[in-house]
């Protein structure tokens, strides 16, 4: 497998700069070798994000060093898919993790009949932040983790459950949705 190794070369202080670097890594799902060692899977848009953000270091006085490489080891090369897969399964968990407090959220409101649109508004909220969580997840989710479909499944139960509080709401505010006017 070949991969782009990329070595950017930071000044320790500030830090915000460094950080920066980190946060970008991490979120295009770049794993993490050692301090300022990165390593993504070799295709066209890795190569021009870390190509963009090597322009960008060097534009501040900093340098950086872009690499492919592939492991001479079969051993090595399962340990960083390994890393990768372990890397997704952690966001994978917390994204469930997320998901099954909305869940509870809307059941306690439910519960309560608690059928306002300021619950509605709140939830419809956290729902469209899950989704757009779980596209940047799977965009980083290179080699298919395990936990990828028990978390599309889990987006799909709080569609569902949200889609039958919403139905609630309306119908407790008279909209017949069926025909989509007031009563």
């Amino acid at each position: 497998m070949q991969w782009l190794l990329f070595l950017p070369q930071l000044p320790a202080s500030p830090s915000t700069f460094r950080v920066m670097v980190w946060r970008k890594m991490r979120a295009v799902g770049a794993l993490g070798l050692q301090n300022g060692v990165w390593i993504l899977p070799q295709t066209s848009d890795q190569k021009q994000l870390v190509e963009e953000l090597s322009v960008y270091i060097q534009e501040h006085g900093a340098s950086s060093y872009i690499f492919r490489v592939s492991s001479l080891n079969e051993a090595v090369e399962e340990d960083i898919l390994d890393q990768f897969r372990a890397d997704r399964d952690e966001e994978y968990t917390e994204f469930c993790e997320r998901c099954d407090a909305l869940l509870a959220e809307l059941k306690k409101e439910t519960s309560q009949e608690k059928f306002t649109f300021a619950e509605l508004e709140e939830t419809e909220e956290d729902l469209h932040k899950l989704k757009n969580w779980l596209g940047k997840i799977n965009a980083r989710d290179f080699y298919n983790s395990l936990k990828r479909k028990i978390a599309e499944d889990k987006l799909e139960l709080c569609q569902a459950a949200h889609q039958e509080f919403a139905n609630k709401v309306y119908a407790g505010q008279g909209i017949d949705i069926a025909n989509n006017s007031d009563k």
